[in-house]
C-alpha cells in the first residue's frame, strides 16, 4: 500500500483550493446592474431644521415624499421607488450576487440628504451581506459640476398640500396661492462633484486596500508597480480634471478602472460634460455656466477626447493581462429606439421624445476602435439591446431599466466564461410596503379636487396592488397628462385617437374593393376584422408607449390578439397615402423587431446574441 506524507496531503488541499477559487475568479460571477435608481430618501432627517416630513397615518413616520401630481408628470417615480430599490437589493441578495453596479443616476438631483440616504443603504448591505457596489455618476448627480443652492416645490405637506423646500430663501418665490410656507435647509441644495465624491468614496471613485488595482485616465503608474500607497496621493479630485474646450476651465472627470478581484475589470466611465453655456475666459466653478449633462456621448466626443486613449489602453491591457473587462456609464452608445428614430424624428420633430439624447451613429465607432465590445448603460429608463459592427469590430449595448419607471427591472449579468454572457432582465414586481405612502396621496387628491384643478390625477392607481402594475398606471397617465400634450402633432394625435382600429386599417386601401378582398382573405384566416371596433388609436398609443419603454418585456401586459391586429394594421397602413399613418406604421414596426432584451447570452469571439427564453 503506498504510504502519502501529511505535506502531500498539505500541498494536494492548497491545489484543490487553488483550482477551486479559478473557477470562481473566471466562471459564473453574477453582477447585478441597478440604473436610475433616483433615490429620494423618503425617511431621511435634515441636519439644520426641526422639519421632518408629514405625518403618515398608516405607518405613523414622518415622510419627506413628493406629490403624486408631480410624479406622475414625470418620466420617473419620486417616491415608491425608495421601497422597489431595497426590494431588488433583496432580490440580489437572495441571488447571492456580491457585485452591484450603479450607472448613474443613483439620487434624485444629488442632494445631501439623498446622497446620505443612499450612502447609509449601500452601507448596511456592504456589511450584513458583503455587497461590493460599484458605481458612476449620472447627470442627476451631479446636475452642474460644482454645488447649487436649489429647492423643490412638490413635496407633500399637511392637508395634501404642496411643501415647498429650497435650500436658501433668496431663490424662491411663491407660486401656488395654497402651498404651505417655505422650509428652508441647505441639505436640499444640489451637490456638486466634491461634495458627492466625499460622501461615496468607498463605492469605487477612490482606491481601497483590498482593491487588487485601481486607475484613472491621469494615472501614470503601470499594473506590475501598482501600490494602494501610489493610487491614493493621485487620487484627489484636484488631480482628476481635464481642460474644458476653448476655454480655461478645468471639471473633474471621476472615470476610474478598478480591480476588486482577482482577473475582474470594472471600467466606470463618467460620460457626464458639462458644456460652458457663456465664453468663460475665467475659471469659473459657478453653475450657472454649464449646461446639464443630459445630451451624454455627442459630448463626450467632442469635449472629453482624451478618454479615448485611455478607454482604448485599458481594453488593450485587459487582453494582454487576461482580464474580464466590464464597460459602464451613465449614457447609451447606440440607438434606444430599435433604429426607428429617423421615423420618430419625421414624425414627431427632432426635438420631441427625447431625441435630443441620441447617440450619433459616430459613439459606436469610437467604442469599437476603442475596442470596447460590450457597454451597459442607463439614463433612457428603457429595456433595450443595441448592436453595431463595423470592419473594426462590434458592439453590443445592453440598456438597463430604471427601478423607478415602467418595467422595473434591473440587469443580472453571469460571466459563463470570458467570452460568453448571460443576461437576465430581473423585473422587480412584488415590492414590500410600496401602497404604504396611500393615505397621503388620498389627502392631496382631495385638496386637488377642491381647487378645481383641471389636470388631476386619476385616482384608480390607488387601485394597484403590485409595483409593476403602479409602474404601468404612471407610464398611461405621464402619456395622457404629459406626452400627448407636449410631443404629439395636434391634427394627427386626434387622427388616432378618434379612430377605431377597424377605421385605420381602413386608411391603408385605395378602394372599397381592395379592402374588401382583404378582409375575405382575414376571415379565411380566422381573423375577425369586425373586432377590430373593439379598441382604438389610443390603445395602440398606450401600447406603443408600453413597447418603447420595456421592448420585449412589453409583449406579456399586451394582449397576444391585439398585438397581431396592431401588425396586421401597420402592415396595411405602410401603403397608405397619408405620410403620418405610414410613418406610425414603420415605426411602431420597428419597436417590435430589435434585439433580445429579455434573457440573451453574449458570445464574444462570434459577436452574436442569442435568446434564450421568450415571453410571447
Amino acid at each position: 500500500m503506498l504510504k502519502f506524507s501529511p505535506l502531500f496531503f498539505l500541498l494536494l488541499l492548497a491545489f484543490s483550493c487553488k483550482k477551486d477559487n479559478e473557477v470562481s475568479n473566471n466562471n459564473n460571477i453574477q453582477i447585478a446592474f441597478l440604473s436610475d435608481v433616483h433615490l429620494q430618501d423618503i425617511y431621511g432627517e435634515f441636519s439644520d431644521t426641526d422639519y421632518k416630513g408629514v405625518l403618515n397615518p398608516k405607518t405613523n413616520k414622518y415622510t419627506l415624499a413628493r406629490t403624486m401630481q408631480s410624479q406622475l408628470q414625470s418620466t420617473r417615480l419620486f417616491n415608491e421607488n425608495y421601497f422597489a430599490f431595497l426590494a431588488a437589493l433583496d432580490d440580489v441578495v437572495k441571488k447571492n450576487v456580491k457585485y452591484v453596479v450603479l450607472p448613474g443616476d443613483f439620487s434624485d438631483d444629488g442632494q445631501a440628504i439623498n446622497i446620505r440616504g443612499l450612502k447609509h443603504i449601500l452601507n448596511k448591505y456592504t456589511k450584513n451581506h458583503g455587497i461590493q457596489f460599484i458605481i458612476t455618476t449620472g447627470n442627476h448627480d451631479p446636475v452642474r459640476p460644482f454645488y447649487q443652492d436649489a429647492g423643490k416645490r412638490d413635496f407633500l405637506g399637511e392637508h395634501g398640500k404642496k411643501q415647498p423646500i429650497f435650500s436658501t430663501s433668496e431663490i424662491y418665490t411663491k407660486r401656488d396661492s395654497s402651498a404651505l410656507p417655505v422650509v428652508i435647509t441647505k441639505d436640499i441644495a444640489k451637490l456638486g462633484y466634491k461634495e458627492i465624491l466625499t460622501e461615496l468614496k468607498d463605492f469605487g471613485f477612490y482606491p481601497k486596500s483590498s482593491d487588487v488595482y485601481w486607475e484613472t485616465p491621469f494615472t501614470n503608474y503601470l499594473y506590475k508597480d501598482y501600490t494602494f500607497e501610489n493610487a491614493l496621493k493621485i487620487s484627489s479630485l484636484s488631480k482628476r480634471n481635464y481642460i474644458v474646450s476653448a476655454t480655461n476651465n478645468t471639471i473633474p472627470d471621476v472615470s476610474y478602472l478598478v480591480e476588486p478581484a482577482d482577473d475582474l475589470w470594472f471600467l466606470a466611465i463618467d460620460a457626464n460634460v458639462y458644456v460652458p453655456i457663456h465664453n468663460i475666459s475665467e475659471t469659473s466653478k459657478n453653475p450657472k455656466d454649464y449646461s446639464n449633462a443630459s445630451v451624454g456621448y455627442n459630448h463626450v466626443l467632442t469635449h472629453k477626447k482624451h478618454l479615448f486613449k485611455w478607454l482604448q489602453s485599458v481594453t488593450e491591457r485587459a487582453e494582454k493581462l487576461g482580464k474580464t473587462l466590464i464597460v459602464f456609464s451613465h449614457y447609451p452608445t447606440i440607438d434606444f429606439n430599435d433604429d426607428a428614430s429617423t421615423e420618430i424624428k419625421e414624425l414627431f420633430g427632432k426635438d420631441k421624445m427625447q431625441m435630443h439624447r441620441l447617440p450619433d451613429e459616430s459613439v459606436a465607432d469610437f467604442f469599437i476602435k476603442a475596442g470596447i465590445k460590450v457597454h451597459f448603460g442607463g439614463h433612457m429608463h428603457i429595456n433595450d439591446t443595441g448592436y453595431r459592427s463595423t470592419n473594426l469590430g462590434s458592439l453590443i449595448n445592453i440598456q438597463i431599466p430604471s427601478l423607478a419607471a415602467y418595467v422595473p427591472a434591473y440587469k443580472l449579468l453571469t460571466i459563463k466564461d470570458k467570452n460568453v454572457y448571460e443576461i437576465e432582465t430581473i423585473v422587480i414586481d412584488s415590492v414590500p410596503n410600496f401602497t404604504s405612502l396611500f393615505p397621503l396621496y388620498e389627502a392631496e387628491f382631495e385638496h386637488l379636487k377642491s381647487e378645481a384643478e383641471n389636470t388631476i390625477w386619476n385616482k384608480n392607481i390607488l387601485n394597484t396592488t403590485t409595483y409593476k402594475d403602479f409602474t404601468e398606471f404612471h407610464l398611461k397617465e405621464l402619456v395622457r397628462l404629459r406626452f400627448l400634450i407636449k410631443d404629439w402633432p395636434l391634427e394627427f394625435r386626434e387622427l388616432l385617437i378618434n379612430s377605431s382600429g377597424k377605421k385605420l386599417l381602413q386608411f391603408g386601401f385605395k378602394d372599397d374593393v381592395s379592402y374588401n378582398n382583404f378582409k375575405r382573405e382575414m376571415t379565411a384566416k380566422n381573423i375577425d376584422i369586425e373586432s377590430y371596433e373593439k379598441w382604438n388609436g389610443l390603445d395602440m398609443i398606450h401600447d406603443f408607449y408600453k413597447i418603447k419603454n420595456a421592448d420585449e418585456l412589453a409583449f406579456t401586459d399586451i394582449d397576444k390578439n391585439r398585438l397581431e391586429a396592431y401588425k396586421i394594421v401597420c402592415n396595411q397602413l405602410k401603403n397608405s397615402d397619408n405620410p403620418q399613418l405610414k410613418l406610425w406604421a414603420q415605426l411602431f414596426l420597428k419597436m417590435c423587431q430589435g434585439e433580445p432584451s429579455n434573457h440573451f447570452q453574449i458570445n464574444l469571439d462570434s459577436n452574436t446574441i442569442k435568446r434564450l427564453k421568450t415571453l410571447y
